[in-house]
């Protein structure tokens, strides 16, 4: 076993297939929560037809207001794959007619998932839908397998980072990372349906209290991303998780917020989308119950 150096945090964890003790505490071997279609993603990635998802159980970051926290945090849920059957359930999404595979949280299967996606060629674009804190050997491992990038900007204060996601290097691991998607895809193309084929959006989810971080977030995208990459503002943060126990995150983003980050984000002129607050609803969280797996021993 050799020391794991997927992530950031670079902890050296010496995984198994099926075990490790490193942050994420999952092996090597990619554990799936759900595949299936899912149909609240931005509009050029659902589509009609839905996305084909693919959640994997654990995450490198961890953050204390996770919504999928029972597969991030808990780990309660998931089937364990070997990269062929992993492949088999990509092909399985595009038979249902999904317009894309998107893989949720695959940063610390990334080896695996690489091969999964290298045995058959998809007919439809891979979509890499991560937490932003990515290391860049990890994305360059991906390159080429990867057609759409769809990274969070969580922060852009160290110490918001470490109190909510304990990940103090998260701003500067994801500046690194976003840039590096975005060289890796170039600008984004949507075909004559509106479905996104290549490119990169960037989400920032307006946290409660903490609009100076939203607004300081946007600043910085504007600066410095690439000419055609997206911005996705996103207003649907619940307190999940082990927010329930902070005062400080225990609520709903509230109008005022909303309207103070969005009325930013339009001065700035930046290209991309914005959710509607009414989307901070509990049915828009998938069910993790492994839909998608039953053929799958």
């Amino acid at each position: 076993m050799n020391a794991c150096r997927l992530c950031p945090r670079e902890c050296g964890a010496l995984r198994s297939e099926k075990s490790g003790d490193g942050y994420c505490r999952m092996g090597t071997m990619p554990s799936v929560a759900r595949a299936a279609l899912h149909y609240w993603e931005e509009p050029c990635i659902s589509g009609t037809k839905g996305s084909g998802t693919v959640f994997f159980t654990g995450c490198s970051l961890q953050c204390v207001f996770c919504q999928n926290e029972q597969i991030s945090l808990r780990r309660e849920v998931g089937k364990y794959l070997t990269p062929k059957q992993l492949s088999e359930v990509f092909f399985h999404l595009v038979d249902q007619g999904a317009h894309n595979i998107n893989l949720v949280s695959a940063c610390h299967f990334a080896p695996a998932v690489a091969e999964a996606l290298s045995y058959r060629k998809l007919p439809v674009p891979v979509v890499y839908n991560s937490s932003g804190y990515e290391s860049i050997k990890t994305l360059h491992m991906l390159e080429g397998l990867i057609d759409i990038y769809l990274p969070d900007y969580k922060y852009d204060d160290p110490a918001l980072s470490k109190e909510l996601s304990n990940a103090e290097n998260y701003v500067i691991s994801a500046r690194r990372a976003i840039l590096e998607m975005a060289r890796q895809t170039g600008p984004c193309v949507i075909d004559d349906n509106g479905l996104m084929q290549r490119g990169t959006i960037v989400r920032h989810l307006i946290l409660p209290g903490h609009t100076k971080n939203s607004i300081a977030a946007l600043d910085w995208l504007k600066e410095n991303l690439p000419k055609g990459v997206l911005v996705s503002l996103m207003a649907q943060y619940l307190p999940c998780g082990r927010a329930k126990e902070m005062p400080s995150i225990d609520r709903r983003i509230t109008e005022r917020e909303y309207q103070k980050v969005q009325s930013h984000l339009f001065q700035l002129g930046l290209e991309g989308f914005v959710q509607d607050r009414a989307s901070a609803r509990k049915k828009f969280i998938p069910s993790f119950c492994l839909e998608g797996l039953e053929s799958f021993e």
